[in-house]
């Protein structure tokens, strides 16, 4: 996988973790999406794809980006 590719994986797997935080779903659905958004940042930086800076930054425009676009009648207030 290019490091192109692998950062679109790494967005949605943010996604999927955002939307499950705001929308009040289970608890289960949230920690699952949590525990892969971060194993897989963690095998990012451990395998030197990404450093320190460049995650903070892809999770930053990803966490910004999905606020802007929120659906109506979802609460993204963090």
């Amino acid at each position: 996988m290019t490091n192109d590719e692998l950062k679109d994986t790494l967005r949605g797997m943010l996604r999927d973790m955002l939307q499950a935080r705001f929308e009040g779903g289970r608890y289960a659905d949230l920690a699952r999406a949590h525990g892969y958004a971060d194993g897989y940042m963690r095998a990012l930086l451990d395998t030197g794809a990404l450093d320190q800076a460049e995650l903070l930054q892809l999770v930053s425009r990803e966490r910004r980006r999905f606020v802007d676009e929120v659906p109506a009648g979802v609460s993204a207030v963090a």
